[in-house]
């Protein structure tokens, strides 16, 4: 019997009930990572011996009768998470040979939880693209069509569980970085509510790893089903010990509801600063004819929703305004002389960025102030509705661009060109107020590839949109593995 896609639940299950040992699971992922990833490149910090031992002691705890969560599962684990005795890079060749002396908090709770780790996932340089490449470990490939990214900057975490290389995965999430990938690629991922897990150890190199709060970055959960979403964020969840001092388990309250006919949805297809392509268009509207098919009650209007563009301006200057902070002086000093010379009545996304990038923190204080107000009005909305569904990016997979100027890149929704960072906004949506969401299959393209949506739900009541996802799943489908060959090819139906 082949196990490499099947859930964790499943294993779990199959563990419990003595039908496979760790030791076999793990030998199955290695071997299949070993033969199918030399195209994918989704590995790039392969650790099979450690991994091979954790599983054999998996085994041996599992025969004195013990039991956690993860115990004997394979996982993997992004890049960008320190782990004892691996370089920790985040894609840049000047710490090509960094090597942290201590595991990350949730690297540390999957091990407790007697995961099985088998490596590292790829990133792109310093975790700033929506692709996965950079000159250390090279370009990942999605798994659908490999002339296309997998996106980033999860994308080697998204790539690998679309391939079977594991069950679970944990990622990042700044702008989209869990859910477009799992968009990608076809798999799921939970953006947590902002402060909903620790993220110490999570930190670029070779930055000492302290406990932070982060303003918009989070760490979260990537799976091949919703409830392994469930599973896992429940591993992850919790504040940093050395900031309180006490056991990382937090209580989150239920969902809200346990029946589709019970939910009440908010459904945007459409954004007023950027076009939402066809195909992705089409995996919003499957979605919210499942809902209405199952009796929910959907709704696709609401005065209640805050200012979608000043929101987007919000979440561009929080976003780009913290991207600067370790740029050279010299290279600061140029982006000031620039954003000096743009016109008064450019009010476009890019020059929005660029003045982002040289604010003062009067500046910052100003938009944080107005994101309090925004977050207001979005639990006078969670009030009235219980998740909303809108896209992750307007577009499934693209082709690998590797322009080094990301500003000169450009993103084709349905043949019109954008600003390549302007996908970006659909992601901000959550980010910005700092709001669970759960990025969910909806179905494919008409050339093949995955589509995913996102279920935006109340701030730490991320159960409820990750009930959603399940329940959604039942009906709908969910995770399909990719066609052999990597090539994208025209479906009958949607999957």
């Amino acid at each position: 019997m082949e196990w490499s896609f099947r859930s964790a639940e499943e294993l779990a299950a199959a563990l419990r009930a003595g039908d496979v040992t760790s030791a076999e699971l793990t030998d199955e992922a290695i071997a299949r990572i070993e033969r199918d990833d030399k195209v994918i490149n989704a590995i790039c910090v392969p650790d099979f011996d450690r991994a091979r031992e954790a599983a054999r002691g998996a085994d041996q705890a599992r025969a004195r009768g013990e039991d956690r969560p993860l115990l004997g599962i394979p996982v993997t684990v992004k890049e960008s998470y320190n782990i004892a005795g691996l370089p920790t890079t985040w894609g840049m060749p000047q710490h090509a040979n960094y090597l942290p002396a201590e595991d990350a908090v949730q690297v540390s709770r999957l091990k407790a939880a007697g995961a099985v780790v088998l490596g590292k996932t790829n990133v792109p340089l310093g975790l700033q693209d929506i692709q996965s490449f950079n000159e250390i470990y090279g370009t990942t490939n999605n798994p659908w069509d490999h002339d296309r990214t997998p996106g980033g900057s999860s994308g080697g975490s998204a790539a690998a569980l679309a391939s079977g290389f594991g069950a679970l995965s944990i990622g990042s999430d700044l702008a989209g970085s869990l859910r477009t990938p799992a968009h990608f690629c076809g798999v799921y991922a939970h953006k947590p509510t902002l402060g909903l897990a620790a993220t110490r150890g999570m930190v670029a190199p070779a930055a000492p790893a302290l406990p932070t709060d982060l303003d918009l970055a989070v760490v979260g959960p990537m799976a091949r089903t919703a409830r392994d979403l469930t599973l896992l964020l429940d591993v992850m969840a919790g504040p940093d010990p050395l900031t309180l001092g006490v056991a990382h388990n937090v209580a989150l309250p239920p969902a809200r509801h346990e029946r589709l006919a019970d939910f009440r949805v908010l459904v945007l297809d459409e954004h007023p600063l950027l076009a939402t392509g066809s195909a992705v268009r089409a995996g919003v509207h499957r979605v919210a004819d499942a809902l209405v098919g199952a009796g929910a009650r959907v709704e696709r209007h609401t005065a209640l929703l805050p200012d979608l563009t000043e929101a987007t301006t919000l979440y561009t200057q929080l976003l780009f305004s913290g991207s600067v902070a370790r740029f050279p002086v010299e290279a600061y000093e140029q982006l000031r002389t620039r954003a000096a010379g743009l016109s008064a009545h450019d009010q476009s996304l890019d020059a929005a960025r660029l003045r982002a990038m040289v604010f003062s923190h009067r500046d910052w204080m100003e938009a944080n102030n107005r994101r309090e107000l925004h977050r207001h009005g979005w639990r006078q909305l969670f009030a009235e509705f219980d998740a909303v569904v809108c896209p992750i990016t307007p577009t499934p997979a693209f082709p690998h661009d590797h322009n080094p100027n990301p500003l000169e890149r450009r993103i084709d929704i349905d043949g019109v060109e954008y600003p390549y960072f302007d996908q970006l906004v659909l992601a901000g949506l959550a980010t910005m107020p700092g709001l669970p969401a759960t990025a969910i299959p909806a179905g494919r393209s008409p050339a093949g590839l995955p589509v995913g949506v996102q279920l935006i739900g109340p701030m730490f009541e991320d159960r409820t949109p990750l009930r959603l996802a399940e329940l959604l799943e039942q009906k709908i489908g969910g995770f399909q593995a990719p066609t052999p060959g990597g090539r994208a090819r025209p479906v009958s139906r949607p999957g």
